[in-house]
């Protein structure tokens, strides 16, 4: 765990370098993704059946690669009662988060007579990709499904590495409503959401995290589909005041950091002795952690502790850009509303990133790697698209015409000025 003084000469410079450090899986991976995503394409489902023998030690057949409707039934029932009602709940809050977001057609006429105007259309068809590797995130599905539910999508494919299936994330499948789920993981899983195979049809749009290789293949696809991110390691920073718990503030500097070794959680706090306490607070909470050896390595290796005034923390979290922030301090809001930069604010000291993972409504699917100076978090509007309506009659396309015409004539491209001079000499 890194250290640094606001008012420290060099602050500057050391904190700017530490914000560059790349975090990263530093696996050469995008070559064996390429192989991987060719064959697919050419071969179609035996190359995701040859990838999930090779890859994940699975024998399927094109029978198996589907979960059954009878199968999803069944895992889901195994749910325990108190996590299916929690996943219900979560999901009644998020639909209802995300239906908020839906915006308005819009035609209208405007001074020359045209007929303008948008419309918003949900996508067709979206992947859904859910990991399997270090744990089962219900969570995850319920993201990435039912926002897309709650925009009309007509059909979500979710794909998840073969394996037993949780039953909560059976159950999460449930309550969103998606049915389409597939035993196949990594770049093979996006290969055939982006290309087909088999009985597994093309779709629009690949959203949900996963490992490097997921990440790599969905940089490689789109175009061909749309994709949400190129989601990088989770990250937090908790500004804090002293009049916190420092076992509150530990503890949620541990939430992300316990999701992987690349991790990154930051403390910002104008007390020095508030600032020890929590971090003597993550040490002996690392040790009572199931996750304690991942949360210890995110915190060694990637964690730190700035002592800055609280005035100046909405410029350091803008440096930073995090995927989450916290203001557990009086009037968050004073400070909140100057920051520009990040995925998903938390105020106050009884709102911690946790419920934003789980059941605030807010989508947890955010911009990590300071990708949030110039993108958003998963919403509604990632699984709808719109389209301009534009029309004339005569006496408004002679308005429109000649300005057509000359500005075509001027780059030269004389068939659009005849598209246009030629009505105008009818």
């Amino acid at each position: 765990m890194r250290s640094f003084k606001f008012s420290d000469p060099g602050f500057e410079a050391a904190f700017a370098a530490f914000i560059d450090e790349r975090r990263e899986t530093p696996e050469e991976v995008d070559a064996a993704v390429r192989d991987v995503l060719a064959a697919v394409k050419a071969e179609g489902v035996a190359a995701l059946l040859r990838f999930s023998k090779d890859f994940d030690r699975v024998e399927l057949t094109e029978e198996t690669l589907r979960v059954s409707a009878d199968e999803i039934a069944a895992g889901a029932a195994e749910c325990a009662p108190e996590v299916r009602a929690a996943i219900d709940f979560a999901a009644k809050r998020i639909r209802a988060y995300h239906e908020r977001q839906r915006p308005a057609d819009q035609s209208f006429v405007d001074e020359a007579g045209v007929q303008l105007g948008w419309r918003w259309t949900p996508l067709e068809a979206v992947g859904i990709y859910v990991p399997g590797g270090r744990a089962a995130y219900p969570s995850t599905v319920l993201m990435n499904a039912v926002p897309a539910a709650a925009a009309g999508v007509s059909r979500i494919a979710m794909v998840t590495p073969p394996g037993r299936l949780q039953p909560a994330v059976l159950a999460a499948a449930q309550a969103a409503g998606v049915t389409e789920i597939w035993r196949v993981g990594g770049a093979q899983a996006v290969a055939g959401l982006a290309y087909g195979a088999g009985p597994i049809k093309p779709v629009d749009k690949i959203v949900g995290p996963g490992n490097a290789y997921v990440t790599a293949a969905k940089r490689r696809v789109y175009g061909t589909v749309g994709i949400d991110a190129l989601a990088g390691p989770s990250e937090i920073v908790v500004v804090a005041d002293a009049a916190n718990d420092p076992d509150w503030i530990a503890a949620d500097l541990l939430s992300q950091a316990e999701h992987d070794p690349a991790a990154q959680s930051i403390l910002i706090t104008d007390d020095e002795a508030f600032a020890a306490a929590v971090a003597a607070s993550v040490e002996r909470q690392i040790g009572q952690l199931d996750t304690g050896d991942v949360a210890a390595a995110s915190w060694r290796d990637h964690g730190a502790v700035v002592v800055a005034p609280l005035d100046a923390a909405p410029g350091l979290v803008d440096l930073i850009a995090p995927e989450h922030v916290e203001f557990a301090v009086e009037q968050p809001e004073r400070l909140s509303d100057k920051v520009r930069h990040a995925g998903a604010i938390f105020l106050g000291r009884y709102t911690p990133e946790a419920i934003g993972d789980y059941v605030a409504g807010s989508n947890h699917v955010l911009p990590t790697s300071r990708a949030a100076r110039f993108s958003s978090g998963l919403s509604l509007y990632d699984f709808i698209k719109r389209t301009s309506i534009v029309k004339c009659d005569a006496d408004s396309f002679g308005v429109l015409g000649p300005h057509t015409r000359v500005l075509a004539e001027a780059e030269g491209l004389p068939a659009h000025a005849c598209s246009a001079s030629i009505r105008l000499n009818r």
